[in-house]
């Protein structure tokens, strides 16, 4: 692979991690970051079961920007069905929602490599966006088998 490309990538993760980084302190928010670079704050604790490959988990959800902007969000008392392991959640979703339980509620700041990368969804997020999720578990099932 070409070095200028590598470059490249290695020096827009350096800067989204400092924007990301900027954010939190802004913010106080007291995050843990992952290996893939997700950042994680579980804000209210759950009882329930914990969320693994192949269960169909119920969210409710509010995804923004960086900057604040409303990108999505679940319709207040009308939650989504995910099959996790499906590739119906992104990378950074997955990722979290598989360390929540039923009831909790998390924070989630995704680079936009564990988003929706270069290309964005081809709606309302632009290319390299990073996104920051709101999000509590419901419901986890079984998934079909």
């Amino acid at each position: 692979m070409d070095d200028s490309l590598i470059n490249f990538n290695h020096q827009i993760v350096q800067s989204e991690n400092q924007e990301i980084d900027d954010f939190i302190l802004r913010y106080h928010w007291k995050m843990n970051t992952t290996p893939t670079g997700l950042r994680f704050m579980i804000y209210k604790k759950g009882n329930g079961i914990s969320a693994e490959k192949g269960n169909i988990v119920t969210l409710q959800y509010t995804l923004k920007k960086l900057t604040g902007d409303l990108v999505y969000a679940t319709v207040p008392g009308h939650p989504v069905e995910l099959e996790i392991g499906r590739h119906e959640l992104n990378n950074g979703l997955e990722e979290g929602v598989l360390m929540m339980k039923t009831g909790e509620r998390a924070k989630f700041i995704l680079p936009s490599h564990l988003a929706y990368g270069l290309l964005g969804d081809l709606d309302k997020i632009p290319l390299r966006t990073i996104l920051v999720y709101d999000v509590e578990l419901l419901d986890v099932k079984q998934g079909k088998k």
